[in-house]
């Protein structure tokens, strides 16, 4: 077994729902993507390429028919560079990490592209297919935008919640109340913006046309200006537009490859240890608490060695759950956690975002020169994926 080490990583910044990426095609997003993550490798073959593994979530309508190959042929590699597309919802770039990291370490491929993909402005919507021809009756359009859609009868209603009352009922379980949640999002905000005016975000970034920077991040965000939204899940509830993920657009890429793979650079980080858990559906938030045990366990390491953590911002009520469970675990100071803003902030674009939190996490590890960080994210119908990355550079 040979070692993956990550190489280059990049994104492109992230957009509103309707916003800077609007126009701009899911396929076209991922070939920047791919065409920029290369560029850091210019002595690479583009034909030494051995695979590439693309996430997206939905799938439905111009990132249908396996994106990640379309990218590829879009980013104008050679036609003997394979590519397949992963779903597993908001894990779909990290799974795709996960795939490649493992395809390097069996030897399968010494340098496998790995990244991913949304598109939720341009999510269509769809009807179900009628049995028989001209059907009397109405018929609905559905979002495939986010969450739930055409469900099975034989699912129990419990499972099948909103993922906004899914994280209701994680509130109540752990008693996170509204001011906390608030507290914790206007500190995703203010991060990522100090973050960006550092110059941390300007080589993870690639410009898609005139468009430089995460669309979504408010500087200057408070508790007391959040605390003014009105709940968006429950009269009573916890939980806003402000303290929860919103829609965008964006795609992330990484190159992975086995020690000496890629001329000309050295690696960054080093895939240590990776996790898979799953729990009840609607319980999705907490997923990673021991997705990220189970990868730290595999990587030989504990709570107490690692210096920095990128966790997926799904919802601040979910996100405080897992940190409270990992300081219980043994993780040293909340404050590691997302020091650079999070997806409350800066966005989360289902199928890109584990290749963000990766990017981060190695990124975070250079500049403090700490060795150990954990990457996690929660993956509705109740998933949680994570990584452990070893800093190398």
């Amino acid at each position: 077994m040979t070692d993956a080490f990550l190489y280059a990583a990049v994104r492109t910044p992230f957009g509103r729902f309707g916003g800077a990426l609007a126009e701009v095609r899911p396929d076209d997003l991922s070939a920047a993507a791919v065409t920029a993550v290369l560029e850091r490798a210019p002595g690479l073959d583009p034909a030494a390429v051995g695979d590439v593994v693309w996430g997206c979530a939905n799938q439905a309508g111009e990132d249908n028919r396996n994106v990640g190959r379309m990218a590829v042929l879009l980013a104008g590699l050679p036609v003997s560079v394979p590519a397949v597309t992963v779903n597993r919802l908001c894990g779909s770039s990290l799974d795709a990490v996960m795939q490649g990291s493992r395809t390097i370490e069996s030897g399968d491929a010494s340098v496998v592209l790995v990244g991913g993909v949304e598109s939720m402005t341009r999510a269509p919507w769809v009807l179900p297919k009628p049995s028989r021809a001209f059907p009397a009756g109405n018929v609905t359009a559905v979002s495939t935008t986010l969450g739930w859609r055409l469900v099975n009868e034989d699912m129990p209603a419990e499972w099948t919640v909103s993922l906004g009352e899914a994280n209701e009922q994680l509130a109540e379980r752990f008693s996170i109340g509204r001011r906390r949640q608030d507290e914790f999002a206007a500190g995703s905000h203010n991060l990522a913006a100090a973050a960006w005016d550092a110059g941390f975000y300007d080589d993870l970034v690639v410009p898609v046309g005139d468009h430089t920077r995460d669309e979504g991040i408010r500087p200057g965000s408070t508790a007391e200006g959040l605390a003014g939204l009105r709940p968006s899940f429950r009269e009573d509830g916890t939980i806003t537009a402000a303290n929860a993920s919103p829609l965008n657009d964006g795609a992330s890429a990484l190159l992975l490859g086995a020690e000496g793979a890629v001329p000309g650079l050295d690696p960054l980080a080093r895939i240590a240890g990776r996790g898979t858990f799953a729990l009840a559906p609607q319980e999705f938030g907490y997923a990673p608490v021991d997705a990220a045990n189970q990868a730290l366990a595999r990587a030989g390491i504990g709570w107490g060695d690692v210096s920095a953590v990128e966790l997926n911002e799904a919802f601040a009520v979910q996100s405080l759950a897992c940190i409270d469970a990992w300081l219980e675990a043994g993780m040293s100071d909340p404050e590691i956690v997302n020091a650079k803003g999070g997806a409350i902030a800066i966005g989360h674009p289902l199928g890109a975002s584990g290749g963000r939190v990766v990017a981060t996490l190695a990124k975070r590890l250079r500049e403090s020169g700490d060795r150990w960080g954990v990457a996690a994210i929660c993956i509705g119908v109740g998933q949680g994926l994570a990584v452990v990355v070893e800093n190398v550079a």
